[in-house]
């Protein structure tokens, strides 16, 4: 099933028959966006559209000045968030409470529910969320050998170097390494065509992945919906620096690969890796190096040498666009055009 059909599915009847007839073969939307008593949004190939009340076209703000004929929105209600987050759920909301701490819970497929509300609080600590008005679905998809051509890069005579993908949020970057753990673990072929060697064959190795928030391999009773690779083992709904260690010292990983580290515990599990001779493969918030080594903790991963390439990724282009990879010293090593290869 197409991921957005996947999505559609889980949203209300009167919502799910809109977005049928608004979705067309060519358009693949990224997110779709219901805030109470607000227009329903959808993020699309870099632009934001409207749902409109007749259900059966999205269209772009910009052409249509939308905001003059506001009568042509179709408005969120309370009732549409509540009934869509009880369909989500599968009615059983309470089942969530850990993710909704957090802001978010995961459907089958990886999809990634942004939530927001009214927070309730347990000391200085978010017990859960009530009173939910807003929601972020993030559409979650497979992009089969968007990182092909980036493996040459990360690659140091035939072996792995670790590597931290560095994007603003929306950018790809989950969707990268997706695709990163599934040709590591397969094993890969290259064509250098500038030189004329022969072709050259990289044997896959074990890969160990620690999916907290269930977007990498989006599992389904523990086995992924993803294609991750056929040397992968993961571990799914755990903290990643309890996971980082766990896959360690029981499956014997070569690499270990997480998505959004930055915490001081993330920092201690990544040096026991580091230690036990593994390799990582993580992405993070921001948008170049130099603004990830503002922030204390990453500073360190930095400083100590952690990472052997950084990859950056390019704001507002398609998902997953390299700007440019560097090396452990932050030296460029290659700079793309804004252009996915």
């Amino acid at each position: 099933m197409e991921e957005m059909d996947q999505v559609i599915q889980v949203f209300p009847q009167k919502l799910r028959r809109m977005l049928q007839q608004a979705k067309t073969a060519d358009f693949q939307a990224e997110e779709l966006r219901l805030r109470a008593g607000q227009p329903f949004l959808m993020q699309a190939r870099g632009r934001e559209w409207f749902l409109m009340e007749d259900g059966r076209c999205w269209v772009d703000v910009g052409e249509m000045k939308a905001w003059r004929q506001p009568h042509c929105f179709y408005l969120a209600t309370s009732e549409d968030i509540h009934n869509t987050l009880e369909l989500m759920s599968r009615y059983s909301l309470y089942a969530f409470d850990r993710e909704l701490r957090q802001g978010f819970l995961t459907i089958p497929g990886g999809h990634r529910i942004g939530v927001a509300g009214q927070a309730v609080l347990e000391g200085n600590q978010v017990k859960t969320l009530q009173n939910i008005s807003f929601l972020n679905v993030r559409i979650a998809r497979q992009i089969p050998g968007c990182a092909s051509h980036i493996l040459p890069w990360v690659y140091e005579k035939g072996r792995l170097c670790s590597l931290l993908i560095i994007s603003p949020p929306g950018c790809g970057k989950t969707t990268l390494l997706r695709d990163l753990i599934r040709q590591v673990s397969n094993g890969w072929e290259y064509q250098n065509h500038l030189d004329q060697r022969p072709l050259v064959t990289v044997k896959g190795i074990a890969v160990g992945v620690v999916d907290e928030r269930s977007e990498l391999g989006a599992c389904s009773y523990g086995i992924p919906q993803n294609d991750l690779g056929i040397r992968t083992d993961v571990l799914d709904g755990c903290p990643k620096a309890e996971g980082i260690m766990m896959l360690i010292r029981s499956m014997a990983p070569r690499v270990v690969a997480v998505d959004e580290i930055g915490s001081k515990e993330d920092l201690e599990a990544i040096r026991y890796g580091k230690n036990c001779g593994c390799k990582l493969m993580a992405t993070v918030h921001g948008s170049s190096l130099e603004d990830i080594q503002k922030k204390p903790v990453l500073k360190e991963f930095v400083q100590e040498g952690v990472f052997e390439r950084f990859i950056v990724l390019e704001a507002g282009g398609k998902p997953g666009t390299v700007k440019l990879i560097s090396d452990g010293e932050g030296q460029c090593m290659k700079a793309w055009k804004g252009m996915r290869e």
